[in-house]
């Protein structure tokens, strides 16, 4: 294995407020000697006098963070081995702060969980994990994340006692399958602060057979993405106009191919309206191509002069996509004012703003109960709930779950111009199993 056969990781920590999200990633960095040099001296030599490093210092870097010592916005981090290149974003763990955590969830390959063993509830028949590890697994399930890690932290203050890991660990997965999270899970004993399974295995947990956390990082698949599959999707950003004689004038069309691939030829469909061109010529970071794949920024020119506007989609002649005004969707609410179903909003999706009227909720999530509560009025702070709702204009899309560039969106309020709400156009609900 090597760089030029493993790609990139994109990776965040979650988790509650103090599981020790920013001090494992600072000794993550520290023993795998990837801080820059003056980091590297001080930490060294605050444990050569025998002190204990403040390895959050490394990713907290807001003057409140350090003071309040939590992790309030989004730190993303750079670093290497020989095997693989990673940037991690450290999300917070705080309540307040879960739009962050999303927003650093939504382009992730996998996840770390935390789980601070030492507020784990044990009292009852089995171990009550603490609410935000639930909400922020809801969200990975929510964001599709393909790999999540369940790193029990602070085994050293248990003594690391293998019968509670384990006992944790069967609490995470009936988690798993109640909330319905298809990810690929390994679970992973630690103490981020001594540095256990961070890098090298810990003599302290003979009774784990798997990988430290950096080789299992190092081993993690990045699932390719799926949308290169489907029929081409390109919404419009922009129109690019150059007037001039009727024999040079230029009508170029611009954004990102967010589906599929494009030809110089192709027979295409313009949404919503629905009318048939060919592409003309397609310019790319390169200049004039023969050809286009997902993810890349294009300008194309079609064969027939057609009405476009910035919103509009082009997409393969035999693309699904209906365009539709009626979904349904996944809200996670970001505003401390609460959703109410008598305010103005603006959905932004893709290249598409419209108006948007929230119709119905048609439950919350109960983050303590993982059950849905029926018949709510509203969406609070840090819910999470499925709505219905209707679009002033038709949104050219499929659900996220087909392909998350297009199938996401957010609310802002049309008075305070706040963004409200991350959502997800919805797919079909799954018997025996909670779907968000």
């Amino acid at each position: 294995m090597n760089e030029t056969t493993t790609p990139l990781l994109r990776f965040i920590t979650a988790g509650s407020v103090d599981d020790g999200k920013s001090t494992l990633i600072g000794r993550l960095l520290y023993d795998s000697k990837t801080l820059l040099t003056d980091q590297f001296a001080k930490l060294d030599h605050t444990v050569q006098n025998g002190q204990t490093p403040d390895f959050a210092s490394l990713t907290d870097g807001l003057a409140a963070e350090r003071e309040q010592g939590i992790t309030i916005d989004v730190a993303y981090r750079y670093f290497s081995t020989p095997k693989r290149k990673f940037i991690i974003a450290d999300t917070p763990g705080h309540e307040q702060y879960t739009r962050n955590m999303v927003t650093g969830a939504s382009t992730a390959d996998a996840a770390i969980v935390l789980v601070d063993a030492t507020r784990v509830d044990f009292s009852g028949e089995e171990p009550a994990l603490l609410p935000q590890t639930k909400r922020h697994s809801a969200v990975l399930k929510l964001l599709g994340c393909p790999s999540v890690i369940v790193a029990v932290n602070k085994l050293d203050l248990l003594g690391f006692d293998a019968e509670k890991y384990q006992a944790i660990t069967r609490a995470y997965r009936k988690l798993a399958e109640r909330i319905g999270l298809t990810a690929q899970i390994h679970f992973l004993p630690i103490s981020a602060l001594n540095g256990d399974n961070i890098v090298q295995a810990s003599k302290h947990t003979p009774w784990y057979t798997g990988l430290p956390l950096l080789p299992l990082l190092e081993m993690l698949p990045v699932v390719r993405n799926r949308a290169e599959k489907l029929p081409a999707h390109f919404p419009v950003q922009r129109v690019a106009r150059q007037d001039g004689s009727s024999s040079d004038d230029f009508r170029g069309y611009q954004g990102r191919l967010e589906a599929g691939g494009l030809n110089v030829g192709d027979a295409v469909k313009v949404l919503p309206g629905g009318k048939i061109a060919r592409i003309a010529e397609i310019y790319g970071a390169n200049g004039k191509a023969g050809s286009a794949q997902t993810g890349e920024v294009l300008t194309v020119t079609l064969d027939t002069d057609i009405d476009i506007s910035r919103g509009d989609s082009i997409v393969s002649i035999d693309s699904p996509i209906t365009p539709g005004q009626n979904f349904q969707a996944a809200l996670c609410w970001f505003d401390e004012t609460p959703l109410n179903l008598r305010r103005k909003y603006l959905l932004k999706q893709s290249t598409q703003t419209t108006a948007v009227k929230i119709s119905e909720i048609a439950y919350v999530w109960d983050v303590n109960t993982l059950s849905r509560v029926r018949a709510a009025d509203a969406l609070k702070l840090n819910d999470i709930g499925s709505v219905s709702l209707k679009t002033q204009q038709p949104l050219n899309t499929g659900t996220y779950a087909e392909n998350a560039a297009t199938g996401a969106f957010i609310l802002i309020d049309e008075a305070t111009n706040h963004t409200v709400a991350a959502g997800m156009i919805r797919g079909g609900d799954s018997s025996g199993t909670f779907e968000i």
